[in-house]
């Protein structure tokens, strides 16, 4: 059949076309069997629709997502003419398969329409209302139905059947319908679940770091707060579950102002505070795994869903702890004892601690005072050194740093290890005191080793007191003439490096003390004159007895 042969010739195919014309006036669109007759250029489709009639189709009318034609030239396709442009008809196949679609939709659900939910895509506006499409049917949505300001194509929407109008091949939907009686859909279910307490299984849709959105029916969903999903308080809902996965829930709020409905997955669970204030103790030991490890403290799991703090200051004897890293691994299990217990406030405190060895006892089991130790500079103060000897640390004050009367910190570095003397030990206070001084020669031990008591020295007035005067001897060394020793010196006579005598009467090196005395170097010479006195009258008396004698002899 040719091209002629197709759209027909003659008056007749005039007379179609003002018959056609004539019957848009008396309605909005026709459905008619085309016939195509040519593709230009594989972007235009000419379709005869009768009588000399053509219409144009865009060639996407006849072309499949890939674009491959579904038809070729010769091949009849419904089409629907809905008026004329400059006396050519006005066609669309698309609309034309929709329509008859439509047609289908009506006479299959025009008697039980009232429940349907049609989820569609807008594709086209008018003054009206929306045209909405579904699966290749087309809806109207009039502007008063729509619940919106302003809808643009390609929008998805849900929306509820109101009226079928069978005559005109027209199907009204209404979102404001299907918006309502959701929402009050919605209220009945959350007003059942919070009024029944129930507990039901929910979907997982969405995991953030605040909490979890569950959804316990369809199109209601609930925050599930990061701290309404365990009782052992605030967790990262990712470290448990996944989007996908079931999970049991309770309703536990519903702000009904905000549309928000609260979940909680640990009050669906036996509250464990309740077992814990009946079965422990301050003072039980009981057994933990280690869950999470931060800067301050430790976390420890008890196995029922409550955790305990471990406090970095009770984690171990020795107070400087810098990180609990360095002493403890997540996942570890260890024995720990309760120190407290708040049930209501949901608070476990435990020690480590408390269960090891006490450093100072061990201290006291193996170390005296006087004993002469080893030990390591663990830090340094304006005010003298602290020594770790075995697990604890001592105090050596920069007075007993050496007999120099260094400052620690002006000879001795951390880590250095040094020898000391344990001076004191205070047991009520756990405190040690330590002397390096005294297990170094004093210069008073080594003038002692050069001197003895009796033997006459000479020093340098170093400082005057009320009681006596103190004489420098050597560097480091000095000695105290008491009042009653410093006669016939006169102590207001006496002048600061003045140079003063002295017998020595004193030699304690054991407890750095040297004495002079001034008035014994004083008798001590008076009877050395005297001696000599005495010897020099004992030659004169001898000579001249001598003398008499040989006078005598003569």
């Amino acid at each position: 059949m040719d091209r002629e042969e197709l759209m027909g010739t003659g008056e007749s195919g005039e007379d179609f076309a003002s018959m056609l014309e004539e019957s848009f006036k008396k309605s909005e669109s026709k459905l008619i069997d085309g016939h195509i007759v040519e593709i230009q250029d594989n972007e235009r489709v000419l379709v005869d629709i009768g009588e000399k009639q053509e219409g144009i189709l865009n060639i996407s009318e006849i072309s499949d997502e890939e674009g491959n034609l579904k038809y070729n030239v010769g091949d009849t396709i419904k089409v629907l003419v809905s008026g004329f442009r400059n006396e050519r008809p006005i066609i669309s196949h698309k609309k034309a398969i929709a329509k008859a679609k439509t047609a289908e939709f009506i006479k299959e659900h025009k008697d039980d329409f009232e429940n349907i939910v049609v989820e569609g895509v807008i594709t086209g506006k008018n003054r009206g209302g929306y045209t909405v499409e579904s699966e290749g049917v087309q809806f109207f949505m009039p502007n008063s139905l729509s619940y919106m300001k302003k809808g643009e194509p390609g929008r998805k929407i849900k929306a509820k059947i109101v009226k079928i109008d069978e005559e005109n091949n027209s199907i009204v939907i209404s979102r404001k319908k299907y918006i309502e009686e959701e929402k009050e859909r919605k209220k009945e279910i959350i007003k059942d679940l919070i009024d029944n307490d129930k507990i039901v299984e929910g979907t997982i849709k969405k995991i953030t770091n605040y909490g979890m959105f569950v959804e316990v029916a369809p199109g209601v969903e609930g925050l599930v707060h990061y701290n309404e999903i365990s009782y052992k308080g605030p967790v990262n809902p990712a470290k448990y579950y996944n989007e996908g996965e079931s999970v049991s829930v309770k309703a536990i709020n519903y702000d009904e102002e905000k549309n928000r409905l609260s979940l909680s997955v640990k009050a669906t669970q036996p509250d464990p505070w309740n077992e814990i204030k009946d079965e422990l103790e301050v003072g039980d030991t009981i057994n933990v795994t280690v869950s999470n490890i931060e800067p301050y403290g430790v976390f420890v799991d008890l196995g029922n869903d409550v955790e305990g703090f471990l406090h970095i200051s009770e984690i171990s004897w020795d107070k400087r702890v810098k990180h609990p890293k360095d002493y403890l691994s997540i996942g570890e299990e260890i024995n720990v004892e309760v120190i407290e217990i708040d049930p209501q406030n949901r608070k476990l405190r435990v020690s480590l601690k408390n269960l090891l060895p006490k450093p100072f006892e061990e201290f006291l089991k193996n170390y005296k005072e006087g004993d002469v130790v080893k030990g390591e500079i663990t830090s340094i103060t304006d005010f003298g050194a602290f020594v770790k000897i075995g697990s604890v640390e001592g105090l050596l004050h920069n007075q007993d740093v050496d007999w120099n009367k260094s400052k620690a910190k002006d000879v001795l570095n951390v880590g250095d290890e040094v020898e000391v003397k344990i001076a004191k030990i205070d047991k009520e206070n756990e405190k040690i005191s330590l002397s390096r001084k005294a297990v170094l020669e004093s210069p008073v031990q080594k003038y002692a080793k050069e001197k003895r008591v009796g033997e006459i020295v000479k020093g340098k007035v170093k400082d005057i007191k009320d009681f006596g005067v103190f004489v420098e001897l050597q560097p480091g060394v000095d000695a105290l003439i008491r009042n009653e020793d410093l006669s016939p010196l006169k102590k207001e006579e006496l002048a600061p490096q003045s140079e003063i005598e002295g017998v020595i009467t004193l030699l304690d090196p054991e407890r750095d003390k040297i004495r002079l005395s001034v008035r014994r170097l004083s008798k001590i010479k008076e009877k050395e004159a005297l001696k000599e006195i005495n010897k020099d009258d004992e030659k004169i008396t001898l000579g001249e007895i001598i003398k008499d004698k040989l006078n005598n002899n003569e």
